[in-house]
């Protein structure tokens, strides 16, 4: 059964976190056989929380491209830490969300 990919970034922009985005993404794009749809997380798990979410599907080939030499942080980023305690009241939140797309 075919699943979904999800990515998102974090933190500052780099001068490589969209060279990652666009190895994340276009590796995905390799594997058809195991991922069907590929998402990205508009400003990380905050955005991924609101369901703010890129479909790369509505991004062009020579968008994704240019991915590689784009400054700043494609996707958006964030700096919200997640909670160490695993018991918190947000991870069933993401759990249900991930259920969700796949």
């Amino acid at each position: 059964m075919k699943k979904n990919l999800i990515v998102g970034q974090s933190g500052g922009p780099t001068a490589v976190i969209n060279g990652s985005l666009y190895g994340v993404v276009t590796e995905a794009m390799r594997h058809t056989e195991e991922i069907d749809e590929i998402y990205g997380m508009i400003n990380g798990i905050e955005g991924f929380l609101k369901e703010s979410i890129l479909d790369f599907d509505t991004i062009t080939d020579e968008e994704i491209k240019l991915l590689r030499t784009t400054p700043g942080a494609y996707l958006g980023s964030c700096r919200y830490k997640l909670p160490e305690n695993l018991s918190d009241d947000i991870y069933p939140e993401i759990f249900k969300l991930l259920d969700k797309y796949n």
